[in-house]
C-alpha cells in the first residue's frame, strides 16, 4: 500500500512540475537576436552603419526613451514581439510629432535628427 502511495504522490507531484513549467513557458519571449538586436528590444544602430549590425543603443521598457546626440541616418529596427510597436517622436518624452509607427520586427532607415524620442508600446 505505501508503495501504491508513494508512485501516486509522485505522478501528482511530476503532474504538477510538468503543469508548472508548462504555464512558465507559455508567454517566454523567443530567444536569439535579430542584426545583433535582442528579441524584445528595441535597437538603435550607429549613424551610417549599413548593413546594421551592431546597436548603439537598446531599449526595453515601454513608455519614452529621450535620444542625445543621434544625428544623420540611422536603422532602427523594433524586434519586440506579440503586437509590441514603437514611433519616433519629434519631442522629448514622446512628445510632438511622431511617426514611423513601427510593427514588430520592422525596421526604419531613418534621419535621426529631428527625432528626439522613441516611444515603445502594446
Amino acid at each position: 500500500m505505501r508503495t501504491m502511495l508513494r508512485r501516486a504522490a509522485a505522478l501528482v507531484a511530476g503532474t504538477a512540475a510538468v503543469a508548472v513549467l508548462t504555464v512558465g513557458t507559455a508567454d517566454a519571449a523567443p530567444a536569439g537576436t535579430s542584426d545583433g538586436c535582442p528579441y524584445g528590444a528595441v535597437c538603435v544602430y550607429p549613424q551610417g552603419q549599413n548593413p546594421a549590425t551592431t546597436p548603439n543603443l537598446i531599449f526595453w521598457t515601454y513608455g519614452a526613451h529621450n535620444l542625445s546626440g543621434q544625428y544623420g541616418f540611422h536603422w532602427i529596427l523594433n524586434n519586440q514581439y506579440g503586437g509590441a510597436r514603437a514611433k519616433l517622436c519629434s519631442g522629448y518624452n514622446g512628445t510632438g510629432t511622431c511617426h514611423h509607427d513601427m510593427d514588430p520586427q520592422d525596421g526604419w532607415w531613418t534621419d535621426l535628427t529631428p527625432v528626439n524620442s522613441i516611444v515603445l508600446y502594446k
